[in-house]
């Protein structure tokens, strides 16, 4: 042997040992959660796996020195204990918001006993179709990591994952015979394709791009890898009827027909619909979940909905009996385990035609316990209770809470809490779990901790829970913003959320009512109570933390736009009395209202409409397809669709840049037109000043352009100007 050859054999005997000595051991999932979240306090947690003969998940948790233990049956439950730690020890609340930065103590402060939890069912549900387009469209890994951190801490196991399933599809209609065209053009832009899975509406601003495909098969395999690492199991799409209707080019024979028109738009973009009787159908149910399974694995649990604000081809029981064993007895040809998750808010949007004779034949064509029913808005209206418990079908109470992404103070807290302790008493054997199926994130964040609370045997009472709020949100027991929270408990969230709701600022701009059913600002509180807690929130003495930022710009942007309904009707008595002094002066203090709402809302990276655009852009490879993606984005905001539709401003929010850009231009051209019709001694122009400010909603959407980041101004200091400014007008 050669001396340099021995020298390096003894060189690597004497390195390797302390090769392995530094390499450290994989983290498991809950760990890895723990260094993203709190990475200056990672190596003083310890986790435990411990094994328990209940089914149902638990944690505990518990000091050892300075290590925090916590123990429990899986990653998943872990994080629920973890969580619980820093919400009840810490004070600190970590938001699903990416941008939030989380607020630690300078040190852990110890558990004096231990503390135990226990899940009170094995199922939490998480997300609804429409998120995916109110909220999610443009989110990278960075916002997917956090939330899904997110999830796992409030203990959800069953979250809808829907991401990347035009891959899916493309791969199946390819092999069917369809043009890359044709498959193209048949998807509708991304924010719209929500409505597309449903079976809602087909080609509406096509083609989707292929780097779209690209960009969400591999943001679809994080997902899925991370939630499974989490002890999720994601709900993934099944074939329910939805087809291209150039399918009928390849299968002339196929029992194919157009549904139902829907939300107004025209014809061209109506979905078809494949007869599941159709030898058809099978087909393609194998073909897609045999390629969805190579692309991205299974956990045996598929969403489909066939009818969803449709109305089928046929009332008859029978038939709608036979669509349903045939969704399932397809899925389940493919995939022996299968179990069907379907949504249940066609039997409440639609009632009077889904009476409890087609409603029992649909759920109970399949065999029981393989279909899981999502009771979708039952903070409002108990499905379960008006079909005798889903007629013996496994079903899920889930509060949704939000419609359209709309940034209204709503939830109705205590009726909510009450539901959910009388479904767990009164449910029946088949109550299977909660859930929330929200549209859009962000503006009432605590109600959906509040329901996956309620899923653990550590509830306490309301009372107790909106203190601990207050003291989280501002990071430190504060007797103000205690106040204030109890004010918000009391007065404030005590309705549902509502089909179109929004502020008057954000309607398009009349003399009465509101200007389309999507924007309705109605309350039932007195905005003086709304004020006098943004009053108490300004008091507090907070430790300095983005979620304080938001609540505050979140409760001023309410009160402004509660009483802009006030300047607006003034301003409607002004014109009726022709009161030329009155008009001008009301017409400013519109224009300063909605001028001064925009700078707070700017104050706070969540109320962004530039970061909207800004992320949608991100997506695409070329300035063409950021344009694209751009337009898309601007029209979902806007006006959902085309001109004239009745969804128009349905997923309004209000958001910097939007107000200012879109909303105040709006309202400037109403108030200019009418001033200059009484200055000229003429009335009001109605029609004209509708086709005029329909065509500027349609340029809005087409525009282009950067939005600054937000600018470097205090939230506080701004919503206390505003306070201040705006009081002595509210209390009058």
């Amino acid at each position: 042997m050669k001396k340099t050859t021995i020298i390096s054999t003894l060189f690597t005997l004497i390195l390797l040992p302390a090769l392995f000595s530094c390499a450290s051991p994989s983290k498991r999932p809950v760990e890895a959660l723990t260094q993203r979240l709190i990475p200056q306090f990672a190596d003083r947690f310890v986790f435990e796996e411990k094994v328990s003969s209940d089914s149902l998940d638990f944690y505990e948790i518990e000091s050892q020195g300075d290590k925090i233990i916590i123990r429990g049956n899986n990653d998943n439950s872990m994080a629920v204990g973890l969580n619980r730690y820093l919400k009840d020890f810490c004070l600190t609340t970590v938001s699903w918001n990416a941008a939030d930065s989380i607020c630690m103590p300078a040190d852990l402060p110890p558990v004096t006993s231990t503390v135990h939890g226990k899940a009170r069912c094995k199922n939490r549900f998480f997300l609804n179709y429409c998120t995916f387009g109110y909220t999610m469209p443009w989110w990278d890994w960075h916002d997917w990591e956090r939330f899904i951190d997110w999830m796992a801490l409030n203990g959800i196991n069953l979250p809808l994952a829907i991401t990347g399933q035009e891959t899916v599809w493309y791969n199946v209609w390819k092999k069917m015979g369809l043009t890359d065209e044709e498959i193209r053009n048949y998807f509708t832009g991304p924010a719209h394709l929500p409505w597309h899975r449903m079976s809602n509406l087909d080609y509406w601003q096509g083609p989707l791009p292929h780097s779209w495909l690209k960009n969400q098969e591999a943001l679809q395999k994080q997902i899925l890898q991370r939630e499974r690492e989490l002890n999720m199991k994601p709900v993934l799409p099944a074939f329910a009827g939805h087809v291209p209707k150039e399918l009928s080019r390849v299968f002339p024979q196929a029992k194919i027909s157009q549904l139902s028109k829907w939300g107004e738009f025209q014809d061209k973009y109506r979905s078809h619909f494949l007869d599941p009787m159709d030898s058809l159908f099978t087909v393609i149910q194998k073909e897609f979940l045999t390629e969805q399974t190579r692309l991205f694995g299974s956990d045996h649990i598929y969403g489909a909905d066939p009818f969803n604000e449709l109305v089928p081809p046929s009332w008859e029981p029978e038939y709608l009996a036979s669509v349903s064993r045939t969704i399932y007895e397809s899925m389940n040809r493919v995939d022996p385990q299968a179990v069907w998750i379907q949504m249940t808010w066609m039997f409440y949007i639609d009632m009077a035609s889904w009476t409890k004779p087609r409603v029992d034949a649909f759920v109970n064509a399949v065999p029981k316990g393989k279909m899981i029913l999502l009771d979708y808005y039952a903070e409002n209206k108990e499905v379960w209770r008006i079909t005798d418990r889903y007629f013996g079908q496994p079903f899920l109470w889930c509060y949704l809470g939000n419609f359209g992404g709309n940034t209204m103070l709503v939830g109705n807290m205590q009726e909510t809490g009450k539901r959910i302790e009388n479904v767990f008493n009164e449910g029946g054997e088949n109550f299977a779990g909660i859930g929330s199926t929200l549209e859009g994130f962000d503006v009432n964040p605590f109600m959906y901790e509040y329901v996956f609370d309620k899923a653990w045997d550590t509830a306490v009472p309301d009372s107790r829970w909106i203190e601990n709020l207050a003291d989280r949100r501002a990071g430190k027991v504060d007797s103000h913003a205690r106040k204030a929270w109890k004010l918000l408990y009391d007065s404030i969230y005590t309705q549902p959320a509502q089909l179109g709701q929004g502020t008057l600022t954000n309607a398009r701009p009349s003399f009465k009512g509101h200007g389309n059913w999507t924007t309705q600002p109605f309350i039932t509180y007195d905005n003086k109570t709304l004020l006098q807690a943004w009053g108490e929130m300004l008091q507090a003495d907070p430790v300095p933390n983005d979620l304080y930022h938001f609540d505050v710009v979140n409760l001023g942007r309410q009160v402004l736009g509660n009483y802009f309904s006030v300047l607006r009707d003034r301003f409607t008595h002004a014109y009726d009395r022709r009161d030329k002094k009155e008009l001008e002066l009301t017409g400013q203090q519109m224009v300063e209202l909605l001028t001064d709402l925009d700078t707070v809302l700017s104050t706070h990276s969540a109320f962004s409409f530039g970061r909207w655009l800004e992320k949608a852009r991100q997506i695409g490879d070329n300035k063409a397809e950021q344009d694209y993606y751009e337009l898309n984005a601007r029209t979902l905001l806007t006006t959902w669709g085309d001109k004239d539709q009745s969804l128009n401003d349905y997923a309004n929010r209000t958001w910097a840049g939007l107000v200012r850009d879109y909303y105040l231009t709006r309202w400037k051209m109403f108030i200019d037109d009418v001033t200059t019709a009484v200055n000229e001694g003429k009335d009001f122009d109605e029609d004209a000043f509708y086709r005029k400010v329909t065509e500027f909603e349609l340029s809005f959407t087409k525009q282009t352009g950067d939005y600054p980041d937000c600018p470097q101004i205090s939230p506080i200091e701004t919503a206390k100007q505003l306070y201040q400014k705006y009081r002595p007008q509210i209390i009058k």
